[in-house]
């Protein structure tokens, strides 16, 4: 999935220095890490659409959230007493967004491909950015934002299914929901703390609809092996990657990393899917990608730039 964007989520930063990253990622350097983390969630985001045809678009939802909680819990180890009922109704928010973002846009890729839809998902938190940032230049990069899904949609989306353009877009109505939540989840529970609860919440409350939705399919070792996959690919590595990242790379320059995602998304649809482009959409992606950069300049310019946390 697309983790990308100019209204970054607004998550805690990780403390400033390095120590304690592993080398072997730490040598990649701050850029490094960010880029890579990008190409982990799309090239995941990829391997989950040939794992569709085994468990369905719920199925592999299901088991990404609940693998993805299985390892952030055992590495987290939150503590379960000592919160308010604000911090559980927040978290738990949190996870219904988490859940629903990762649903809506799962169904979204088994419709269209996986760049168009990243691409139209990245407009939820731009357009958080926007509205957050009320300065007259944002018109700007609303209008080439604009600009591209029209162009996207070839002034209709006549060639697009209408029922992955709708999911799409709702993903990115749920990121903005993420990123909001996720700040103030950060805000309530230490470290990774409240990622790891709010991942184990989604994962209960999808694992019945990926059940009612892919039966005994789930229970097939090839498929709990390629849902692990996903999960590591597209939640566990990348926010790892991103936190050491975070711990040496400004918030602005990670949050205009993320705006290059739908183009990352582009790439692995190609190379894995086979999701050739037209000039078109590529110049409607890259629309898109101005768009996003330029709202988070302008929030530079204001020195309001909260770092994006990774898409979980």
């Amino acid at each position: 999935m697309s983790t990308p964007s100019p209204a970054a989520p607004s998550t805690q930063h990780a403390p400033a220095s390095p120590e304690g990253a592993p080398r072997g990622l730490g040598s990649l350097g701050p850029v490094g890490l960010v880029l890579a983390g990008g190409v982990s969630v799309q090239f995941g985001g990829a391997l989950a659409v040939t794992l569709m045809p085994r468990a369905g678009a719920l199925g592999v939802v299901a088991l990404r959230l609940l693998a993805a909680a299985v390892v952030l819990l055992l590495v987290c180890r939150p503590k379960l007493r000592g919160h308010s009922r604000t911090d559980w109704g927040t978290v738990i928010v949190f996870g219904i967004a988490m859940g629903a973002m990762n649903g809506l846009f799962y169904e979204a890729v088994a419709r269209i491909p996986l760049g168009l839809a990243v691409t139209l998902e990245v407009l939820g938190p731009l357009a958080l950015s926007v509205l957050a940032s009320r300065r007259a230049i944002n018109a700007l990069w609303a209008g080439l934002a604009l600009a591209g899904v029209f162009l996207l949609g070839g002034g209709g989306f006549s060639d697009l299914d209408p029922v992955g353009v709708a999911c799409a877009l709702g993903a990115g109505a749920m990121w903005a929901a993420y990123i909001v939540f996720s700040a103030r989840t950060g805000r309530r529970f230490p470290q990774a703390d409240g990622l790891a609860l709010a991942m184990a919440i989604a994962a209960l409350l999808f694992l019945p609809i990926g059940i009612a939705a892919a039966g005994t399919r789930l229970l097939n070792p090839t498929t709990v092996a390629l849902g692990s996959a996903v999960a590591l690919l597209s939640s566990v590595l990348p926010y790892t990657l991103e936190l050491l990242a975070l711990r040496r790379l400004p918030a602005s320059t990670f949050a205009v990393l993320m705006s290059l995602e739908p183009a990352l998304a582009a790439t692995a649809g190609f190379l894995i899917l086979g999701q050739a482009l037209s000039m078109t959409e590529a110049a409607a992606i890259a629309l898109v990608i101005m768009a996003s950069i330029g709202a988070v300049r302008t929030q530079v310019g204001r020195g309001k730039v909260p770092a994006q946390a990774p898409e979980a």
